[in-house]
């Protein structure tokens, strides 16, 4: 490795009750792609904001081509050259794309903002990450993906010298998310250093020059190119194999629970969608982003009426113009957004794991908080939330308990129907295979599961059957027997029957 463009020294940071790291350090060479991974709470993000200048390390240095620095704020690093692309978008979506890029570092012309400037230089940009709109478009009209794609034109309009990227794939389409492998790489050929954190495993190998493993808030080991593989991620990440069995192929009663009949969502209203969920099975959903897989759980539930078709649950026609009226039937819906749209995030445990169950009194709209402990102790004993106690503010939570608390809600009610979107989105490797066992022991228990994931790993390892989506229809369904990597992207892509399964 030539010298170090970057290098951490046996970097500690404290905060209350907590060490979040202890004597780490890692180097960082020019044009490297080094990935940095490891479960949540291991300390990578804590990492990243003291090298982007959001904290401050306690102990230890951070050198910047041998220098000693000390970034007291954000834009000292970016004045160093260290930018930080955040997993949560952090734009203005009122102004336009290219006032975003350049928002506090516009350029000026005889005392004003150039505007014609940040418009050619914003067009540059843009073309460089493979975003094709106008830089006046403003960004709420964009979708989350592109989205990202503006948030990582901006930290190259940063000049850049080591680009730090947190889940940068989290929003993205295949074919933004290879752009994304095409920039980085330019980049990596033009002499900028990545640091990319991501709990994809495929984009780590498919990407990273090096790999470097926190556990518990300390170096765990590290990968050279040539020893990057999954099982060895993994073992250094959470300190054991992690071996997920297959389920064996539950048997399935002959009345389907879920009947779908030529359901038309708004979103795509020239497609019908018909399809059937049996008790006790798990089906995925998969396809590309934008395929109509959120809008299809979305009509499901009444978020988005639908403007024709029929559902049944266990034989009773439906009625579903609201998501009350899906909860009344027994369904419930784990949204991607899981803090947005799953949790009251300034709420404790105990308040979000009874939001869905615990009822006001009708006369004096009291709340009974014996139930409400309750329900937060069983969710919480079931699911094996890691918390101290049920008081405990949710937004303090990592993503993985995060999402057992939007379970726990929901299995309150003794769902018949559990529709889940994106369920292991932005969690990681040990915090997946619980949520994994959770869904297993559900569909065990008899409760019909369909599920959305982006993850073909996912998909494959936990699907009894597969639907596959393309622009808004059902493209086809897979069996365990046909649910290969090749069936389901040939369907995704469009193909009706792909090579080796029965039309």
């Amino acid at each position: 490795m030539t010298a170090p463009l970057l290098e951490v020294r046996g970097v500690s940071r404290r905060f209350p009750g907590v060490l979040a790291l202890d004597g780490v350090s890692l180097q960082l060479a020019p044009g490297e792609v080094l990935a940095v991974i490891g479960e949540n709470g291991a300390g990578k993000s804590t990492l990243m904001k003291i090298l982007a200048g959001v904290q401050q390390a306690d102990e230890g240095e951070v050198l910047l081509e041998g220098r000693p620095v000390r970034f007291g704020s954000v834009r000292e690093a970016q004045q160093n050259g260290i930018a930080l692309i955040h997993q949560e978008l952090n734009l203005a979506d009122n102004l336009s794309v290219g006032a975003n890029i350049f928002l506090g570092s516009e350029p000026h012309r005889i005392g004003l903002i150039d505007f014609r400037a940040i418009e050619q230089r914003s067009a540059a940009l843009l073309q460089r990450v493979g975003l094709q709109v106008s830089p006046r478009t403003l960004v709420h009209r964009l979708s989350p993906g592109r989205q990202q794609l503006v948030e990582i034109a901006k930290a190259l309009s940063l000049d850049a010298r080591v680009l730090i990227m947190d889940e940068p794939t989290s929003s993205l389409s295949q074919a933004e998310t290879e752009r994304l492998y095409e920039v980085i790489r330019e980049l990596s050929a033009a002499g900028v250093a990545v640091i990319y954190i991501s709990h994809r495993l495929g984009e780590v190998k498919e990407l990273a020059h090096r790999v470097t493993v926190l556990r518990d808030g300390k170096n765990a080991g590290e990968l050279a190119k040539d020893e990057i593989r999954h099982d060895a991620m993994v073992r250094l990440m959470v300190g054991r194999d992690v071996v997920v069995e297959p389920r064996e192929a539950p048997g399935l009663p002959t009345e389907p629970r879920l009947r779908v009949r030529n359901l038309v969502s708004p979103e795509y209203p020239e497609h019908k969608v018909s399809f059937e969920v049996f008790a006790g099975e798990i089906v995925g959903l998969a396809g590309l982003v934008g395929a109509g897989r959120t809008e299809l759980l979305h009509t499901l539930f009444g978020v988005t009426p639908a403007l024709g078709g029929s559902i049944e649950l266990e034989g009773q026609a439906l009625a579903i113009r609201h998501p009350l009226d899906a909860i009344r039937a027994g369904m419930a819906l784990a949204p991607e957004d899981r803090k947005g749209q799953g949790l009251v995030l300034e709420m404790a445990i105990r308040e979000n794991a009874s939001l869905a169950a615990v009822r006001r009194d009708q006369r004096w709209g009291l709340l009974d908080f014996a139930a409400e402990r309750a329900l937060a102790k069983e969710a919480i004993t079931r699911l094996n939330v890691r918390t101290p106690n049920d008081r405990k503010v949710v937004r303090l939570l990592s993503g993985g308990n995060q999402q057992k608390v939007v379970l726990g809600k929901w299995l309150a009610l003794s769902p018949k129907l559990l529709l889940l979107d994106e369920p292991t989105r932005g969690i990681d490797v040990g915090a997946k295979q619980e949520i994994y066992r959770i869904m297993r022991a559900l569909a065990e228990e008899g409760v019909a599961i369909l599920f959305v994931s982006s993850e073909m790993e996912e998909v494959l390892q936990l699907s009894d059957r597969a639907l596959v989506m393309h622009e808004g229809r059902i493209s086809g369904a897979l069996d365990r027997r046909h649910l290969t990597e090749e069936a389901v992207m040939a369907l995704a892509t469009g193909a009706r029957h792909p090579e080796g399964v029965p039309a």
